[in-house]
């Protein structure tokens, strides 16, 4: 069983920075996509952004240029540099991974409030 482990989040002013980070555990598999996703009240769980383990990273546009993925060389933490927050990043952000012959996952959950 997959387990993910989010750690950060909280409050931060506009213009501001945050860190998320997710450990994932009990993957054996070595081919997998991580990322974030986020869920603002009253709306869908969109995608933030997401790496695999090649490298190659996919952003929402509204996070383009303020927002940096990243993964240790183990490939089982992603990172989430966020900077430049804005209020409408206000949302619960999720960790996720995607495991070649495992399915997918989600953490539990972190809320992040953007304000002033």
């Amino acid at each position: 069983q997959v387990h993910l482990v989010e750690s950060g989040g909280g409050s931060v002013q506009p213009g501001g920075s945050m860190n998320l980070s997710c450990l994932a555990s009990g993957s054996r598999s070595n081919n997998n996509v991580m990322g974030w996703f986020r869920q603002a009240p009253r709306s869908q769980r969109t995608l933030v952004a997401t790496m695999d383990t090649k490298g190659i990273t996919t952003y929402a546009d509204a996070v383009k240029g303020r927002f940096t993925i990243s993964r240790d060389s183990t490939n089982s933490t992603v990172h989430l540099q966020m900077n430049m927050m804005k209020p409408e990043d206000t949302a619960v952000y999720y960790c996720y991974a995607a495991i070649d012959g495992a399915g997918l996952f989600w953490g539990q959950g972190t809320q992040i409030t953007v304000s002033s």
